[in-house]
């Protein structure tokens, strides 16, 4: 029987999963990971610092609320659906020509009954168009809808000065630097705003090879290699590298681009419960033991895929039992740093040097720069006869236009900010800034008696609403309140765990952050809990908006 065990502060480890009776989940006495539990994680031997995470789950009657919620929604949803159907109800939707009805349909009417039913009543808190930098603070263009979000129309007012706490803004360089502007205004002049080449052809610039030789030194890894993309990054490379015959293990929470390049690489994909070491192990024990199906033939190579932190859940990886495991059973690891990389770890390097590892001990380093550096692209580093092959058979090098020269001279600049190397100590104090407003906010939260998941050292903070009627809710409140906030709902996340999102960045200051958690829809949700001396999971419905929130 597995169960998580409860956080305890300051013991490393204190959220790792453990089994009943010490034995390994595959029944068999003093597995791998039963070892790492007694040698690793209670005695520090793997985790050099204490490793916080907490997962929550919702209260019983909230959950329940929550599936009654959409059960109503779905036999609403009908409702409506049979209100058009009759003329009863005004229909917005997509009409198909008549020349076209004859046709095999792109998609099955029941596939669009959530968008049309669901989505389309809290459509206005997504793809809000903002209107100057996105830094701490930005513009946001005023639009209302007549015909229940299926149109908007701008009012011609501008909404100023909101706190952006929705960007992945972590170190703070989405900005207007009047010294950056300068530079990149040189590579503008010089070198044009894009290359229209790939790098295997005629767009391969001096700007490149110098951004691929700092990644490297940043890294400290033996070679790197950009892209312009950073999706295309995971789901052109992973292609490359496995195929037919190979296994890849795969996190259940991973992003959409380690899922789709998985696919497209035609091998075997089995998942593992989400930073769960004994079912990793299991995967590992069985596919060494039984082979391919059928033929039970050895496996190529095994490839196990994980990221740093996990955008949706603030959760960070397990990488020193990962890396533990992938040397006991000699498979290869692919680390996703897209948002880890400059925003954790003493210096910014992401996870492996948040648990103080060596480089070399993960096979394939990826990351992106859309996130910690303000700009685009992505990277893949380690050796260099990793490097040299993915020049030759990536298909993002091979058919992809490659990366555009002011962006890859943004991602210099900032890069060597972080690192030290533009004489001053601003990029050191960018990353440090970045972790002192993440433990505030994160405390400051559980202090308010909220249900936050994820690890106490990542930017990114998931706050539960739980209930799909609360999201939009939540969003709009927050907007009033000129706090611009990312709500997410199924089925981006589990049915019953709808969250608002917010990410943490190093230009935020403690007013912005005292302000988003001071403000009255927060207060608001906390109130009777102060009063009663309850946690928030036991005022979770008090937000003033019903579960029926889409049939209003």
């Amino acid at each position: 029987v597995m169960y998580f065990q409860r956080e305890e502060r300051g013991r490393p480890g204190s959220a790792h999963l453990c089994t009943e009776g010490g034995s390994s989940p595959s029944g068999l006495k003093g597995g791998h990971t039963a070892s790492l539990h007694k040698n690793g994680i209670s005695n520090g031997g793997l985790y050099k610092r204490p490793f916080n995470e907490h997962f929550e789950q919702a209260p019983m009657y909230v959950a329940v609320l929550t599936y009654l919620g959409f059960g109503v929604g779905t036999i609403f949803g009908y409702l409506r659906d049979f209100m058009r159907a009759c003329g009863l109800e005004s229909c917005n939707l997509a009409a198909e020509r008549e020349e076209q009805k004859d046709f095999v349909p792109l998609y099955q009417d029941f596939e669009n009954f959530y968008t049309r039913n669901l989505y389309m009543r809290i459509r206005d808190n997504w793809n809000r168009p903002i209107c100057s930098v996105p830094g701490p603070q930005f513009d946001l263009m005023e639009r209302v809808t007549d015909d229940f979000n299926w149109t908007f129309r701008f009012t011609g007012r501008t909404i100023k000065d909101v706190i952006n706490m929705g960007s992945y803004n972590y170190l703070g360089f989405a900005e207007t630097d009047a010294n950056a502007l300068k530079t990149l205004a040189d590579v503008l002049q010089n070198y044009g705003t894009g290359v229209c080449s790939t790098r295997q052809e005629m767009g391969n610039l001096d700007k490149h090879i110098e951004l691929e030789n700092l990644v490297a030194r940043f890294l400290d890894v033996e070679a790197a290699m950009v892209f312009g993309m950073g999706f295309a990054t995971n789901s052109m490379n992973i292609p490359s590298l496995v195929g037919k015959g190979c296994l890849i293990l795969s996190d259940e929470l991973n992003h959409t681009s380690l899922v789709l390049g998985a696919r497209l690489s035609g091998a075997t994909i089995r998942i593992f419960k989400h930073n769960n070491m004994q079912s990793l192990e299991k995967l590992l024990r069985d596919a060494i033991a039984y082979g391919q199906p059928r033929s039970r033939r050895a496996w190529k190579k095994i490839l196990i895929l994980v990221e740093g932190i996990y955008s949706m859940e603030g959760s960070i990886v397990r990488l020193p039992e990962i890396v533990a495991l992938k040397k006991r059973y000699k498979a290869y690891l692919y680390l996703d740093e897209a948002h880890s990389i400059g925003a954790v770890g003493p210096t910014g390097r992401g996870v492996v040097e948040y648990f103080g590892m060596d480089p070399e001990d993960v096979d394939v380093l990826m990351g992106t720069f859309t996130k910690s550096f303000g700009a685009a692209g992505g990277y893949i580093a380690g050796k260099k006869e990793l490097v040299d092959f993915l020049r030759t058979h990536s298909h993002s090098a091979i058919y992809a236009t490659s990366m555009c020269p002011p962006v890859a001279e943004q991602i210099i600049r900032s890069m060597k900010c972080v690192m030290g190397l533009d004489g001053t100590t601003q990029g050191l104090q960018r990353v440090r800034q970045l972790g002192e407003n993440t433990r505030y906010f994160r405390r400051r939260l559980h202090e308010m008696g909220f249900i936050v998941y994820g690890n106490d050292d990542s930017p990114v903070v998931p706050l539960l609403l739980y209930m799909p009627g609360k999201i939009g809710a939540f969003a709009r409140r927050m907007l009033d309140k000129n706090i611009g906030v990312v709500v997410v709902g199924f089925p981006a996340t589990p049915i019953a765990e709808s969250r608002a999102r917010f990410c943490v960045s190093a230009a935020h200051t403690r007013e912005m952050l005292d302000t988003v958690r001071t403000a009255d829809v927060l207060v608001k949700l906390t109130s009777d809990a102060r009063g009663a001396g309850r946690s928030y999971k036991s005022v979770t419905l008090n937000l003033n908006n019903s579960f029926c929130f889409c049939f209003s």
